[in-house]
Protein backbone atom coordinates (compact mmCIF):
# COMPACT_ATOMS: atom_id res chain seq x y z
CA UNK A 1 0.00 0.00 0.00
CA UNK A 2 1.13 3.45 -0.83
CA UNK A 3 1.46 5.99 1.89
CA UNK A 4 2.20 9.73 1.29
CA UNK A 5 2.56 12.66 3.86
CA UNK A 6 1.21 15.80 2.73
CA UNK A 7 1.84 19.68 3.77
CA UNK A 8 -2.18 21.20 3.37
CA UNK A 9 -3.92 24.66 3.30
CA UNK A 10 0.18 25.85 2.28
CA UNK A 11 1.69 26.32 -0.68
CA UNK A 12 5.46 25.75 1.06
CA UNK A 13 6.84 22.49 2.34
CA UNK A 14 7.15 21.80 5.98
CA UNK A 15 4.50 24.80 6.76
CA UNK A 16 0.66 24.09 6.64
CA UNK A 17 -0.69 20.95 8.49
CA UNK A 18 0.81 17.81 7.69
CA UNK A 19 -1.35 14.63 7.23
CA UNK A 20 -1.01 11.11 5.87
CA UNK A 21 -2.84 9.38 2.91
CA UNK A 22 -3.40 6.02 2.50
CA UNK A 23 -3.71 4.53 -0.86
CA UNK A 24 -6.70 1.41 -0.35
CA UNK A 25 -7.50 -1.31 -2.64
CA UNK A 26 -10.20 -2.66 -0.44
CA UNK A 27 -11.58 -1.11 2.59
CA UNK A 28 -9.44 -2.19 5.66
CA UNK A 29 -10.56 -2.76 8.99
CA UNK A 30 -11.02 -0.09 11.51
CA UNK A 31 -8.61 -1.09 14.37
CA UNK A 32 -5.61 -1.16 11.88
CA UNK A 33 -6.20 2.05 10.68
CA UNK A 34 -6.05 3.26 14.03
CA UNK A 35 -2.61 1.76 14.46
CA UNK A 36 -1.04 3.20 11.62
CA UNK A 37 -2.55 6.29 12.20
CA UNK A 38 -1.00 6.03 15.55
CA UNK A 39 2.14 5.25 13.92
CA UNK A 40 1.94 8.05 11.73
CA UNK A 41 1.43 10.50 14.69
CA UNK A 42 -0.29 13.59 12.42
CA UNK A 43 -2.94 15.35 13.46
CA UNK A 44 -5.01 12.88 10.98
CA UNK A 45 -4.15 10.21 8.74
CA UNK A 46 -6.91 9.82 5.48
CA UNK A 47 -7.25 5.94 4.56
CA UNK A 48 -9.05 5.82 0.90
CA UNK A 49 -10.10 3.55 -1.52
CA UNK A 50 -9.56 3.44 -4.71
CA UNK A 51 -11.11 1.56 -7.59
CA UNK A 52 -14.28 2.14 -6.91
CA UNK A 53 -16.86 3.97 -9.79
CA UNK A 54 -18.46 6.95 -8.30
CA UNK A 55 -17.46 8.13 -4.55
CA UNK A 56 -14.14 7.11 -3.11
CA UNK A 57 -14.82 5.94 0.48
CA UNK A 58 -12.87 7.76 2.52
CA UNK A 59 -12.14 8.00 6.33
CA UNK A 60 -10.41 9.68 8.36
CA UNK A 61 -8.31 9.27 12.04
CA UNK A 62 -6.31 11.01 15.07
CA UNK A 63 -3.66 8.96 16.65
CA UNK A 64 -6.08 8.40 19.31
CA UNK A 65 -10.04 7.95 17.61
CA UNK A 66 -11.91 8.39 14.35
CA UNK A 67 -13.29 11.65 13.23
CA UNK A 68 -16.37 12.60 11.56
CA UNK A 69 -15.38 15.17 9.65
CA UNK A 70 -11.32 16.61 8.21
CA UNK A 71 -10.37 19.20 6.13
CA UNK A 72 -7.21 19.15 5.71
CA UNK A 73 -6.83 15.79 4.87
CA UNK A 74 -8.99 15.27 2.53
CA UNK A 75 -7.26 18.23 1.02
CA UNK A 76 -4.15 16.35 1.66
CA UNK A 77 -6.27 13.16 -0.28
CA UNK A 78 -7.15 15.14 -3.46
CA UNK A 79 -3.57 16.42 -3.88
CA UNK A 80 -2.23 13.04 -3.86
CA UNK A 81 -5.03 11.41 -5.77
CA UNK A 82 -3.61 13.69 -8.45
CA UNK A 83 -0.46 13.09 -7.70
CA UNK A 84 -0.86 9.51 -8.71
CA UNK A 85 -2.48 10.91 -11.87
CA UNK A 86 -6.11 10.46 -11.39
CA UNK A 87 -8.16 13.05 -12.66
CA UNK A 88 -10.00 15.73 -10.65
CA UNK A 89 -12.86 16.33 -9.40
CA UNK A 90 -13.13 13.55 -6.76
CA UNK A 91 -16.01 12.85 -4.87
CA UNK A 92 -15.82 11.16 -1.10
CA UNK A 93 -18.15 9.19 0.68
CA UNK A 94 -17.77 9.83 4.59
CA UNK A 95 -19.47 9.70 7.47
CA UNK A 96 -20.30 13.40 7.07
CA UNK A 97 -21.95 12.08 3.42
CA UNK A 98 -20.27 13.04 0.06
CA UNK A 99 -17.89 15.84 -0.05
CA UNK A 100 -15.99 16.57 -3.41
CA UNK A 101 -12.84 18.01 -4.31
CA UNK A 102 -11.95 20.59 -7.18
CA UNK A 103 -8.66 21.53 -8.96
CA UNK A 104 -8.61 25.21 -9.45
CA UNK A 105 -5.63 27.71 -10.67
CA UNK A 106 -5.45 28.87 -7.14
CA UNK A 107 -5.43 25.08 -5.38
CA UNK A 108 -7.63 22.60 -4.50
CA UNK A 109 -11.72 23.48 -3.09
CA UNK A 110 -13.53 21.45 -1.22
CA UNK A 111 -17.56 21.55 -0.72
CA UNK A 112 -18.27 20.67 2.81
CA UNK A 113 -21.40 20.87 4.85
CA UNK A 114 -21.41 24.29 7.12
CA UNK A 115 -21.39 23.93 10.97
CA UNK A 116 -22.87 27.22 12.01
CA UNK A 117 -22.43 27.83 16.31
CA UNK A 118 -25.25 29.42 18.28
CA UNK A 119 -24.12 31.20 21.36
CA UNK A 120 -24.41 29.56 24.07
CA UNK A 121 -23.12 29.37 28.52
CA UNK A 122 -19.72 28.59 28.81
CA UNK A 123 -18.72 25.45 30.25
CA UNK A 124 -17.34 25.08 33.69
CA UNK A 125 -13.92 25.42 33.15
CA UNK A 126 -13.51 26.90 29.44
CA UNK A 127 -12.01 30.50 30.42
CA UNK A 128 -9.62 28.70 33.33
CA UNK A 129 -8.59 26.00 30.95
CA UNK A 130 -7.70 28.47 28.11
CA UNK A 131 -6.54 31.20 30.53
CA UNK A 132 -8.45 33.85 28.72
CA UNK A 133 -11.96 35.56 28.77
CA UNK A 134 -13.80 34.86 25.87
CA UNK A 135 -15.91 38.03 24.74
CA UNK A 136 -18.25 34.90 23.24
CA UNK A 137 -18.67 31.04 23.28
CA UNK A 138 -20.64 29.68 20.69
CA UNK A 139 -21.26 25.70 19.89
CA UNK A 140 -22.67 23.74 16.97
CA UNK A 141 -22.53 20.23 18.94
CA UNK A 142 -19.23 19.14 17.46
CA UNK A 143 -16.82 22.11 18.73
CA UNK A 144 -16.84 25.19 20.61
CA UNK A 145 -16.14 29.01 18.85
CA UNK A 146 -14.53 31.47 21.54
CA UNK A 147 -14.26 34.40 20.52
CA UNK A 148 -11.33 36.75 21.53
CA UNK A 149 -11.16 40.67 21.33
CA UNK A 150 -7.87 40.71 19.16
CA UNK A 151 -5.53 39.07 16.94
CA UNK A 152 -2.84 38.89 19.88
CA UNK A 153 -5.09 37.65 22.17
CA UNK A 154 -5.79 34.27 20.11
CA UNK A 155 -1.62 34.82 19.17
CA UNK A 156 -0.71 34.82 23.13
CA UNK A 157 -3.00 31.66 24.05
CA UNK A 158 -0.93 29.45 25.93
CA UNK A 159 -3.40 27.16 27.31
CA UNK A 160 -3.67 24.16 30.28
CA UNK A 161 -3.93 21.53 27.09
CA UNK A 162 -5.01 18.70 30.26
CA UNK A 163 -7.48 21.09 31.87
CA UNK A 164 -8.77 22.42 27.98
CA UNK A 165 -9.28 18.10 27.70
CA UNK A 166 -11.76 18.00 30.20
CA UNK A 167 -14.34 20.16 28.23
CA UNK A 168 -17.04 18.14 26.66
CA UNK A 169 -16.77 18.93 22.96
CA UNK A 170 -14.13 17.69 19.89
CA UNK A 171 -12.03 20.68 19.78
CA UNK A 172 -12.09 24.68 21.11
CA UNK A 173 -11.71 27.24 18.16
CA UNK A 174 -10.42 30.25 19.49
CA UNK A 175 -10.66 33.44 16.99
CA UNK A 176 -11.04 37.04 16.35
CA UNK A 177 -11.05 39.27 13.34
CA UNK A 178 -8.26 41.15 11.96
CA UNK A 179 -8.84 42.51 8.84
CA UNK A 180 -6.38 43.44 6.36
CA UNK A 181 -5.12 43.20 3.13
CA UNK A 182 -4.82 39.66 2.56
CA UNK A 183 -6.99 37.98 5.39
CA UNK A 184 -10.35 39.18 7.47
CA UNK A 185 -9.89 36.48 10.85
CA UNK A 186 -7.49 34.55 12.70
CA UNK A 187 -8.03 31.42 14.62
CA UNK A 188 -6.66 28.08 16.78
CA UNK A 189 -7.44 25.07 17.27
CA UNK A 190 -7.20 22.85 20.38
CA UNK A 191 -8.32 19.26 20.64
CA UNK A 192 -6.82 17.32 22.97
CA UNK A 193 -9.72 15.38 24.01
CA UNK A 194 -9.14 13.03 20.36
CA UNK A 195 -5.49 13.06 20.44
CA UNK A 196 -4.60 16.72 19.06
CA UNK A 197 -3.13 19.49 21.70
CA UNK A 198 -2.74 22.10 19.05
CA UNK A 199 -4.50 21.31 14.87
CA UNK A 200 -1.67 23.37 12.88
CA UNK A 201 -4.38 23.88 9.92
CA UNK A 202 -8.18 22.83 10.52
CA UNK A 203 -10.43 22.70 7.48
CA UNK A 204 -13.40 21.64 9.18
CA UNK A 205 -12.84 24.25 11.92
CA UNK A 206 -13.57 26.91 9.23
CA UNK A 207 -16.92 25.09 8.58
CA UNK A 208 -17.61 27.02 11.22
CA UNK A 209 -15.83 30.00 11.09
CA UNK A 210 -17.01 31.01 7.96
CA UNK A 211 -20.60 31.31 8.86
CA UNK A 212 -19.56 33.59 12.04
CA UNK A 213 -17.59 35.72 10.29
CA UNK A 214 -19.60 36.26 6.85
CA UNK A 215 -22.70 37.18 9.43
CA UNK A 216 -20.52 39.50 11.10
CA UNK A 217 -18.81 40.87 8.13
CA UNK A 218 -22.19 40.44 5.44
CA UNK A 219 -20.02 38.69 2.40
CA UNK A 220 -19.67 35.73 1.80
CA UNK A 221 -15.69 35.01 0.72
CA UNK A 222 -13.20 35.72 3.06
CA UNK A 223 -9.63 34.54 4.18
CA UNK A 224 -8.77 33.12 7.27
CA UNK A 225 -4.89 32.74 8.79
CA UNK A 226 -4.53 30.17 11.81
CA UNK A 227 -1.81 30.96 14.08
CA UNK A 228 -0.08 27.90 14.95
CA UNK A 229 3.55 27.53 15.31
CA UNK A 230 3.54 26.48 11.13
CA UNK A 231 0.40 28.57 9.84
CA UNK A 232 -1.39 27.94 7.27
CA UNK A 233 -4.14 29.88 4.88
CA UNK A 234 -7.73 28.83 4.33
CA UNK A 235 -9.97 30.61 1.82
CA UNK A 236 -13.93 30.12 2.61
CA UNK A 237 -17.02 30.53 0.75
CA UNK A 238 -20.30 30.24 2.25
CA UNK A 239 -22.86 28.93 -0.03
CA UNK A 240 -26.08 28.23 1.73
CA UNK A 241 -25.80 24.93 4.03
CA UNK A 242 -22.40 24.70 2.14
CA UNK A 243 -19.03 25.97 2.45
CA UNK A 244 -15.95 25.95 0.22
CA UNK A 245 -12.64 25.65 1.75
CA UNK A 246 -9.84 26.39 -1.10
CA UNK A 247 -6.03 26.19 -0.36
CA UNK A 248 -2.94 24.57 -1.60
CA UNK A 249 -1.03 21.89 -0.91
CA UNK A 250 2.44 19.67 -1.47
CA UNK A 251 3.27 15.86 -1.40
CA UNK A 252 6.25 15.66 0.44
CA UNK A 253 7.15 12.24 1.35
CA UNK A 254 5.91 9.28 -0.91
CA UNK A 255 6.57 5.62 0.08
CA UNK A 256 5.19 1.86 0.67
CA UNK A 257 3.45 0.82 3.78
CA UNK A 258 4.86 -3.18 4.45
CA UNK A 259 2.53 -4.15 7.29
Amino acid sequence: MRVFVVDAFTDAAFSGNPAGVVLLDAPADARWMQQVAAEMNHAETAFVVLGSTGEFPLRWFTPAVEVDLCGHATLATAAVLSHVGLPAPFRFETRSGVLSATGRENGITLDFPAKPVTSRTAPDGLADALKADPIGVYGNGMDLLVELPTADAVRGLRPDIPALAEVECRGVIATAADVNSDHDFVSRFFAPRVGVDEDPVTGSAHCALAPFWSARFGRDDLTGIQLSARGGRVRVRVAGERVELSGSAVVVLAGELLV
